[in-house]
């Protein structure tokens, strides 16, 4: 499968400590890779970096557009976005203060101002309700459309988190650690979404501490360690590698 995602021996230094040391990776079209590796792999390091947050020292990070490959290293958020590059974070980023659906209707309407060239016209509140309640429905929100924000479970936060970054319809999407701090329940719930985020088709990049969710959802995985690309590959050959165990439990 052709890359969506090409990051290219990115390095990221805080201080004299490379956070990210030399990463290299792809994200094909229609495929999950997960990210794992034990705290202060560079995992989030090397998320900040695809998604702009962060500038790398070193590397490229290039995404694969229609009529090409372009370089996004070091552009603006709002530049990458439009890209087609869109984020979930640990951390839920929503309006606490606004119902469901008006979360989805200020990203689509945000969406159409600032980033035309990946939003389709709207000629009416309508439309926008329309396409709002496909997302939501995408994500099993729909039926909390009108609860505020703020009164959402923690997984459910997340859930409309995920839903908020799909408005951009992303190239690629990227999701930090989606099931920390959920129940067993929740965890079922975020993981059910993600099988059909990827019966969507949309390429994903998923950092992730719980290995049994990485490998049950993942088409290939790659651990870190100390900032560089332990071991990869499909996930029973990278569950079963010894440098595995080695970074999570020094055995």
């Amino acid at each position: 499968m052709k890359p969506v995602l090409i990051v290219e021996n990115v390095r990221k230094y805080y201080g004299r400590v490379a956070a990210v040391d030399g990463v290299s990776l792809t994200v094909p079209e229609a495929t999950t890779i997960g990210l794992i590796g034990p705290n202060g792999a560079g995992k989030t390091t090397l998320l900040d970096v695809i998604s702009g947050i962060t500038r790398p020292d070193s590397g490229s990070v290039k995404l694969a557009v229609e009529g090409g490959v372009v370089e996004i290293t070091g552009k603006p958020i709002s530049v990458i976005t439009m890209l087609g590059v869109a984020r979930a974070f640990q951390i839920p980023n929503v309006f606490d203060g606004l119902s469901v659906i008006d979360n989805i209707r200020t990203a689509i309407i945000a969406s159409k101002r600032l980033y035309k060239s990946i939003s389709r016209n709207y000629d009416s509140l309508t439309e926008v309700d329309e396409d709002a309640k496909g997302i939501l429905e995408l994500v099993g929100l729909y039926e909390k459309k009108d609860v505020k924000a703020s009164n959402l479970s923690h997984g459910e936060r997340k859930l409309l988190d995920i839903a908020i970054a799909l408005v951009a319809r992303p190239r690629v999407l990227l999701l930090d650690e989606p099931t920390s701090g959920l129940s067993a329940l929740e965890k079922g719930r975020i993981t059910s979404i993600i099988e059909s985020l990827k019966k969507e088709r949309i390429p994903m990049l998923i950092v992730e501490h719980d290995l049994d969710v990485v490998f049950s959802v993942s088409d290939r995985v790659i651990a870190m360690h100390e900032g560089k690309i332990l071991v990869e590959g499909d996930p029973e050959s990278v569950k079963a590698d010894q440098r595995l165990r080695y970074a999570y439990f020094g055995e």
